[in-house]
């Protein structure tokens, strides 16, 4: 096979890749995205294994064989709210692959030091951090953050020693260096997501999957592949500006994240006993029915516990039943960190086969609060929570969030009065427009659904 051959492959499929992520930002051409990514990659293989570069053709079909066994069976058993889980693990992955390569790269004598332990490193990194993301999503060990005394200054060391270890091997090529800088970055990753709370899972698993892209780029420096190059920078690139997205959208620092100790304060949790003295009003999903089907426009704002109680299909029947025998103007509000990954209540409205232009971002919806006769909040509790706006002391002041209390009446859909991941109370549970709906998701959505087939 031809040099030329082999670099117009492979910048075909890089460009079928970019196509790919080009279609996954929207719903609309996300199916034709997957398509073209699918394709990229299918060339990426098979030119590959024809390419003088492979030598053992009975391994390497045993790896893709494996790794494709184990995709589809990940594909067809993993629940939709069990993808945050997933996308961290397969983060973690691409980092343990890039780790692999480096020291598959060294034992063959590469002279390409400086690129083989940064891939080794940030690869390190990124397999140690989504390792404890997947626990904390899975409920392995708690999703709190975890902090000891003097963890900061332990980061702080470990990341010095681990870039000392690095130019020192860089400069004499010790092996035995370079294993000990994979231990490095081992616990270095390890100690950087522990003290993350559960809440900021989202950005996390962007910023993670940032360093897996940039893990690539150093793999492809090394193995002088322009694919991975490419491929890495855009996978790193593209993680990194989600990642600004993401912290922007919870009012947080980019530089706190990548440091470490991120989510964690020491910020007052309620609201100076504003809301200790109130009474929460509950209601009955028949009486939400009533108010519902009399509206003019409902807006449904998903949060987590819609994911957890698997509740998007029942809401789809439901804003259809409003829809289609009252005449109800129906929208979705989707808040930018709503759920546990970017993008997560859109998948699930998705896969409920919810109209793609019925489902709005923050930012085009939110000033239809204030003329909606209805918003019923399914799951969803610190996106709501006004004091975003108007408490300098707590831990999510000046986050965007969505003005549901804006709405003519609130149908908060919660088990209990309980906190967000944040710990901070919602006065909005106590507020004269609001009518709590307590119990599982589903379970009450389907009972308003019941009550309005009735009709």
């Amino acid at each position: 096979m031809s040099c030329g051959f082999l670099s117009f492959s492979y910048l075909l499929s890089a460009v079928l890749l970019i196509l790919s992520i080009r279609g996954l930002a929207s719903p609309e051409t996300a199916r034709r995205g997957n398509i073209l990514g699918m394709i990229g990659m299918a060339i990426a293989i098979l030119v590959t294994m024809y390419s003088p570069m492979v030598t053992e053709y009975g391994w390497t079909f045993l790896a893709i064989l494996t790794g494709g066994i184990i995709g589809t069976l990940s594909a067809w058993k993993v629940k939709m709210t069990s993808l945050p889980q997933m996308v961290a693990a397969f983060n973690g992955l691409g980092g343990l692959s890039a780790v692999f390569i480096a020291i598959a790269e060294i034992i063959a004598g590469s002279q390409t030091y400086l690129e083989t332990s940064l891939g080794l490193l940030i690869g390190a990194v990124a397999f140690a951090g989504s390792m404890v993301a997947f626990a904390k999503l899975q409920g392995l060990i708690s999703a709190k953050a975890i902090v000891f005394p003097g963890q900061q200054l332990l980061n702080l060391a470990l990341a010095v020693a681990v870039v000392s270890v690095c130019i020192v091997f860089c400069l004499n090529g010790s092996h035995s260096l370079f294993y000990i800088l994979a231990g490095l970055a081992v616990l270095l990753g390890l100690l950087l997501v522990l003290p993350i709370g559960g809440a900021d899972m989202p950005v996390v698993i962007s910023i993670l999957n940032a360093y897996s892209g940039w893990a690539a780029v150093g793999i492809g420096f090394s193995l002088n592949n322009t694919l991975l190059i490419i491929i890495g920078a855009i996978v790193g690139a593209s993680g990194a500006i989600l990642s600004y997205i993401m912290v922007k959208a919870m009012n947080r620092s980019l530089t706190g994240v990548m440091l470490g100790g991120f989510g964690v304060n020491n910020s007052k949790t309620r609201t100076s006993g504003e809301t200790e003295n109130k009474v929460a009003k509950s209601g009955s999903p028949e009486d939400a029915a009533f108010i519902m089907e009399n509206a003019n426009k409902v807006i449904i704002v998903p949060g987590y516990g819609m994911a957890v109680a698997q509740a998007q299909h029942i809401l789809a029947e439901m804003a259809k039943d409003l829809h289609e025998k009252f005449g109800v103007d129906v929208k979705y509000a989707i808040h930018p960190v709503a759920g546990r990954m970017p993008g997560h209540m859109n998948v699930l409205l998705a896969e409920a086969n919810v109209p793609y232009e019925d489902v709005f971002e923050l930012e085009d919806i939110n000033r239809e609060f204030a003329t909606a006769d209805v918003a019923y909040v399914i799951g969803a509790n610190d996106v709501t929570n006004p004091l975003a706006k108007t408490d300098p002391s707590s831990p999510i002041y000046g986050m965007p969030v969505l003005d549901v209390e804006k709405a003519k009446t609130v149908f908060f859909v919660k088990r209990s009065l309980a906190t967000g991941y944040s710990g901070v109370e919602n006065p909005l549970f106590y507020a004269d427009n609001t009518i709590m709906l307590y119990g599982d998701a589903k379970k009450v959505t389907e009972q308003i659904v019941a009550a309005l087939e009735k009709k």
